[in-house]
Formats: C-alpha cells, structure tokens, sequence
C-alpha cells in the first residue's frame, strides 16, 4: 500500500481503488476525489447504461457495469483484478414507501447489506496482499428508524455493525474497515425529500449547519480513512451530517 508524502498527504498516488455505486452520488464524488490524488480508480453502476453515462462525462474513472446482487458477476469480475488497495462499498437503493412489500425489502437489503459483504469476501484476499482498506457506507439511518424505509434503515443498520465485525475479522490480515455515516446530502436517493417542502424546511431547521450536504462533503472524509493518516483507524463509523444528529 502506498505511503503518504507532503506531495501526496492521502497516500493515494498509484493506489488501485474500486468504488461500487461510483457512476451517480457520493460514491461518484468519493472516486473523483481519489483519481484527483493519483490512485487508479474503477468505478460500478447496477447497469451498462449507468457504466456508459458515466464512461461519457467521466472515462478516466474506467466505469463498469457491476450487479452486486450477482454473486457469480462479482466473483468473475473480481478474479480479473490483479491488484487492490482500496475497495469503497457505495453502491446502494431505496425505496421509499414501498419498503413494507417483503419483496421490495428484500430487495433493498440484498443489494445495500449482502452486496457489500459480497465485495468485502471476494475482495479480501485481494487487499490482504496490499495491506488495504475498506470503506462503506452507512446513513443517519444506522441509527434512527425510518418509518417509509424499514429495508434502507435495516440495511444500513447492519452496515454499521458490519464496518465493526469485519474489522476484528480482518486486522489480521492488515486490512482496514471503516464507514461513513453521511447526514442529508443533495443525491438522487434524496431528490423525493428534497421536493417535500415540508419535510426540507424540517431537515434543514435541525442541522445546525444549516444546509443539505453535497456529495463532496463526503469525499474529505473517505480520503482521510484510506489514508495512512488514519493508519489506527478501524472499526469506526464517522458520522457526516452538518451536525444533524446531536442538535
């Protein structure tokens, strides 16, 4: 794994990172941030058509399309990866009101929880070689409930105590795992919300910061846990949220 120097702070320089879910939203955010520092990034969409808008505005992020639900397409694409240093699990759905369908719930938490632990199995040999690390993503909802999103809020519920389980798992392989709990940010998962007045003024009236977070709020953080800066850093869930959650 690469090592940090005053010209390269976050250790990224060169570095291989894949980044589920980094076609749209804060896991797109999160792989520019890491290109923008020299690492090798390749970046999944649920579909070809995600991999191809993003291979259109952003090609030096090497999008492919990736269904985390397909055990036997992550295998077979992870056994083409000759290396690994970094793996951010971002890939991620919610739907909102439809949740309490067991179906949909099932769903949710196939690709949100069991996606993420998919790419964790497959991908730990890989990181054990490199001494790397992994990063999910977690929610304000790992610790409030969600009365319109039982399977989101489960799911990232269980992402939490996953970061912390394969944590203790995986240190004896020298592999790092953390999360970041993002509050409020201005993705496409929050666009229904944002367009509810009601439910906006309410968001915005508890943050004490006083605005919706932006996908790139989350890239500082997620540099920071990759980086040798946080080289005693595992197991943690860091919480991102314009102070949301203790106003």
């Amino acid at each position: 794994m690469p090592t940090s120097s005053s010209a390269d702070p976050f250790g990224l320089h060169g570095a291989a990172a894949l980044i589920t879910g980094g076609t749209s939203g804060i896991g797109h955010a999160i792989a520019l941030a890491f290109a923008e520092h020299g690492a090798q990034v390749t970046v999944t969409g649920a579909t070809e058509a995600e991999a191809l808008a993003c291979r259109r505005s952003a090609p030096h992020l090497n999008p492919v399309a990736l269904d985390v639900q397909d055990r036997a397409a992550v295998a077979r694409f992870v056994a083409g990866l000759t290396r690994l240093d970094h793996l951010v699990n971002a890939a991620g759905i919610i739907r909102r009101g439809a949740e309490h369908d067991p179906e949909v719930f099932d769903q949710v938490i196939d690709i949100n929880l069991s996606g993420t632990m998919r790419m964790c199995t497959l991908c730990r040999p890989l990181l054990a070689a490199s001494k790397g690390t992994i990063l999910n993503l977690a929610s304000m909802l790992s610790f409030f409930g969600g009365g319109l999103v039982p399977g989101y809020a489960a799911s990232k519920g269980g992402i939490a105590q996953l970061t912390k389980s394969l944590a203790i798992a995986y240190a004896p392989d020298g592999i790092r795992v953390n999360a970041v709990a993002p509050g409020w940010i201005e993705t496409p998962l929050t666009q229904g919300l944002r367009e509810d007045t009601a439910r906006a003024q309410a968001i915005l009236a508890r943050t004490p910061m006083g605005r919706w977070g932006r996908p790139a709020d989350i890239a500082g953080p997620a540099l920071f846990l990759a980086s040798p800066l946080a080289g005693f850093v595992t197991g943690t869930v860091l919480v991102v949220d314009g102070g949301y959650s203790v106003a």
